[in-house]
């Protein structure tokens, strides 16, 4: 079962972070990472932020290997746009608009081997809460 992460909202212009996203898209988190820490664009260090998070998410909520873990897929869409206005020239203002970003990663690998349950506590037996009761 995949599991992913989502960052929401990115103040970055999606078609930026697409670029980014298609650098690392189909690796290894482990080699994902080293590439983004290594690219001089801005957009690399959301696209890093999202792909750690779903490696935590697979490692600490569903138990996979965190070694083991392959990027599935990791999609940029746009978010909601803010509509803002700059001051022109003669008394006029242009419009412009501050575009954002989703990015969502999913990652699969090998789950880990599920622990074994140590053995439940033995009720107490009447010797030992006879005991109890003379001490007091």
């Amino acid at each position: 079962m995949p599991v992913q992460a989502i960052a929401k909202g990115v103040r970055m212009s999606p078609r930026k972070v697409g670029v980014v996203a298609a650098l690392v898209r189909g690796r290894t988190v482990s080699d994902a990472v080293t590439i983004l820490e290594h690219t001089p664009r801005h957009a690399a260090l959301p696209v890093k932020k999202a792909i750690e998070s779903a490696r935590a998410n697979a490692d600490y909520n569903h138990n996979y290997k965190a070694d083991s873990l392959n990027i599935v897929s990791i999609s940029v869409t746009p978010g909601p746009r803010y509509k803002r206005f700059r001051p022109a020239a003669m008394g006029r203002a242009l419009p412009y608009q501050l575009k954002t970003s989703h990015i969502k990663v999913v990652v699969d690998g090998k789950k880990r081997a599920p622990k074994k349950a140590t053995a439940a506590k033995k009720p107490p037996t009447q010797k030992t809460t006879k005991a109890k009761q003379e001490a007091k």
